[in-house]
């Protein structure tokens, strides 16, 4: 099977998803702005149908996360939705009817390149299909206090790039986990059919992680300018899913003299994911 096919469901998942970004933060910008945390807002954002489509991209992007997942590595998988922040970029740009300056299309290049780049000299190997649950553990607890950690951190902020930042980080490490959980689920499903996949414990914790991910999201898109909040979960998503995909699946990255383009790609990333961020006062 190779990595074809989990990188196109992956690159329709990130397109989708970068469609739902322009739709989910111009939603978010029109319902009453809180200081706290409030899970009403979601009753607020029912009542608008740019979220209720922007909810439909993101249903998409979840099938077409699943069935990368269930066809490829993590490692593989997750750092390609990076490319979410130029596809969003170009999303809202096309819905002003602006042109993207030069400089914003040279940031595309840089992610894309250095995505590319990474990618191909990391070559992530691996699919283990099942984790035992002692490793599942402490990873569900670790990644539970530092969500935890981060939205306090955020609550004790105002509206701004620090607290934009902390829910955007917080939104990655669950964003993370919830495609560390749904990869076992999905093999589930292969393997054993719907009946399984209906009765395993993995199911119902992707779910739930998926919930947290879209509330604390929405609450980042309104807690703060996306040049705080993007980098972070964009990033922090990429991170922490690798190391999840190291540290749970036994995934494998290419090492040695292959570091030195591995982290070439990541520079080239980092530097094009900021810039697109700051573009967010000109195209968001």
């Amino acid at each position: 099977m190779g990595v074809l096919l989990p990188t196109v469901f992956a690159l329709c998942a990130a397109t989708a998803n970068g469609l739902a970004t322009v739709l989910q933060r111009r939603a978010t910008l029109t319902v009453p702005q809180t200081q706290g945390f409030r899970p009403g807002m979601v009753l607020d954002l029912l009542r608008r149908p740019l979220w209720l489509a922007g909810i439909l991209c993101v249903i998409v992007a979840g099938v077409g996360q699943a069935a990368a997942l269930a066809t490829g590595p993590l490692a593989l998988v997750q750092p390609l939705f990076v490319l979410e922040l130029p596809l969003a970029l170009l999303f809202g740009s096309l819905a002003d009817r602006r042109s993207m300056a030069p400089r914003l299309w040279a940031a595309v290049a840089a992610v894309v390149g250095g995505l590319v780049l990474a990618m191909v000299a990391a070559s992530p190997q691996g699919n283990r299909t099942r984790v035992p649950l002692d490793r599942w553990i402490p990873t569900l607890a670790v990644c539970a206090v530092v969500v935890l950690l981060l939205t306090a951190t955020a609550l004790r902020r105002p509206p701004g790039k620090a607290r934009a930042g902390c829910l955007g980080a917080a939104t990655a490490v669950c964003y993370a986990l919830t495609a560390c959980l749904m990869k076992t689920s999905m093999h589930i499903l292969d393997d054993e059919g719907v009946g399984a996949f209906f009765t395993t414990w993995h199911t119902y914790a992707f779910a739930a992680c998926g919930v947290a991910a879209l509330l604390l999201l929405e609450h980042a898109l309104q807690g703060g300018p996306l040049v705080a909040s993007q980098p972070a979960l964009t990033l922090g998503d990429a991170t922490v899913s690798l190391v999840l995909g190291v540290l749970l699946y036994e995934e494998h990255l290419r090492g040695h003299w292959w570091l030195l383009p591995e982290l070439v790609g990541v520079g080239l990333v980092v530097a094009g994911v900021l810039a697109l961020a700051r573009a967010e006062s000109e195209y968001g």
